[in-house]
């Protein structure tokens, strides 16, 4: 059944590829270690908190600064309705009387003048609470005193603001007149400024503050108090968070090294059994499991080398038996088969013995360690290509010697000349925390398919046997087993223009 054509527009194909986008963008972005992971989630579980609190909190002030604003505004709203009707009571000419007596005893929330027309004043801009207060102050003046015609209501700074009509503002009059009314020094508060016509060509002019003068900063979530506090509160958050992950990831990071350690066979310090339940039973479960593991390796130790000594005896024996053969033909074919077994045997045992070379890490010079090499084989005649690299890496340096030794014979042996190369890698193959030594001969390559079963014990191809009779087919398999041993890896690939390359790569 033939499958069906998805379009190049379909959704599911546009979804796939934003979700491999999204996936690479938080691979790239996103720690790599479970300290870092935790604490990013740490971090944005708290940011988020913060906001939807922030935004909750937000709501619930905006709510409670509109009922208080709205309360105050009519309670406002009263007084000035009684104060208009007062002066609308006053005869024309009592009226500037009555207002020079207020600014001098006091005794009214407003500041008063009296004026031909009304006076233009600077608003304080769109503010939604001022807009709340100016309309409820204006219904409450609407209600109460119906048969006035006009109110002029405006928020305002008294910085600025005009009180008659010949000029004349609020910081140019007398102290003793606005102190206890308005605020205008140090931080002015806005001002409330209603203005209603009592007859034609005469307004009243009232200027007064809100219940609570600075009411808009009420509303505002953001003010510089607010944000310092809700920054070190955050701030001691986030801080304890990553104390608390990085206490709790810390058990992990020891397991971490002394597992890592372990797979190069370096010394590892005892765990100790702190922490949390979990880390307590995988601390006891790894002593356990390092424990079986070095009891493994020392019974197989001891074991070739008695199956190495068991065997080797009755070899000697028979050696010695094939002497009283008349027939030297078949003397000859005996003493053949057990050099070959003897062989057998010295191999395992060597096998055995060079990849548990037992000795203390330092730090080996690749370069130099290297031209040993190449000097002895320049002695022989062989050419060899390699250029000094001024790398080290913290090895064994007897293991790592027969490691890179067996390789470099191999490639001596089966190519017409060798190349070596030494460089830093990462593990995405650009430069950093590793070391690759690469050897290549130019010699007829390695099939494939021969690839997998190349590390296999007494294993040889056909061209290799033609080269080397004596060879056992044990060098690959010690130099990689040496090289895991240091927590390495040992890569073959054929050349693109012939020959095998062999790749090392050990962390450094």
């Amino acid at each position: 059944m033939s499958q069906p054509i998805i379009p190049p527009n379909n959704p599911i194909l546009e979804r796939s590829s934003y979700q491999r986008i999204v996936t690479r963008f938080l691979a790239w972005v996103l720690p790599h270690s479970l300290l870092g992971q935790l604490s990013v989630v740490m971090v944005l579980g708290v940011l988020v908190t913060q906001l939807v609190g922030g935004m909750i909190w937000a709501a619930q002030l905006r709510s409670k600064s509109e009922i208080e604003t709205r309360i105050a505004a009519q309670h406002l709203g009263h007084s000035a309705v009684s104060a208009i009707r007062f002066f609308k009571s006053l005869p024309a000419n009592y009226r500037p009387i009555m207002i020079q007596q207020l600014r001098e005893m006091g005794g009214t929330r407003f500041f008063v003048n009296a004026n031909d027309a009304p006076i233009h004043i600077q608003p304080i801009g769109d503010n939604a609470l001022a807009e709340l207060a100016s309309q409820t102050v204006l219904k409450t003046l609407r209600e109460e005193l119906p048969f006035l015609p006009e109110f002029r209501l405006v928020f305002a700074w008294p910085d600025d603001l005009n009180v008659s009509d010949d000029g004349l503002k609020i910081a140019d009059l007398p102290d003793s007149w606005v102190q206890h009314i308005l605020l205008i020094k140090p931080n002015p508060a806005p001002v409330l400024v209603i203005q209603t016509q009592l007859e034609p060509g005469k307004w009243l002019y009232l200027a007064a503050l809100m219940p609570n003068p600075y009411f808009l900063e009420s509303n505002s979530p953001l003010s510089p108090d607010r944000l310092v506090l809700q920054g070190l509160s955050l701030a001691a958050v986030l801080l304890l968070s990553i104390l608390v992950v990085r206490w709790t990831t810390r058990p992990l990071a020891a397991l971490s090294d002394a597992a890592e350690a372990f797979g190069k066979g370096e010394t590892v310090p005892e765990l100790p059994e702190t922490g949390s339940r979990e880390f307590v039973k995988t601390a006891r479960a790894f002593r356990a499991m390092r424990e079986r593991i070095k009891r493994y390796l020392e019974d197989r130790e001891r074991l070739f080398a008695s199956i190495s000594h068991d065997l080797r005896t009755p070899i000697t024996r028979l050696k010695l038996r094939t002497e009283l053969l008349d027939d030297d033909a078949m003397r000859a074919e005996f003493h053949e088969d057990l050099d070959e077994l003897d062989m057998m045997v010295k191999g395992a045992l060597q096998s055995v013995k060079d990849s548990d070379i037992h000795e203390n890490r330092t730090e080996v010079r690749i370069d130099a360690l290297i031209h040993r090499m190449i000097r002895d084989a320049k002695m022989a005649g062989h050419a060899v290509g390699f250029v000094d690299s001024g790398l080290t890496v913290r090895a064994k340096p007897l293991a790592l010697k027969r490691a890179i030794g067996n390789l470099f014979d191999n490639a001596l042996f089966y190519g017409e000349r060798v190349e070596i190369s030494v460089r830093e890698v990462l593990a995405d193959g650009q430069g950093g925390d590793s070391i690759e030594i690469s050897i290549r001969d130019h010699g007829p390559g390695v099939p494939e398919e021969a690839f997998g079963s190349l590390f296999d014990p007494y294993l040889r191809l056909s061209h290799g046997r033609d080269r080397n009779a004596g060879g056992m087919g044990l060098g690959l398999g010690i130099a990689r087993n040496i090289v895991q041993a240091h927590g390495g890896e040992l890569v073959l690939a054929n050349h693109l223009d012939g020959g095998l390359v062999v790749r090392v790569i050990l962390p450094r």
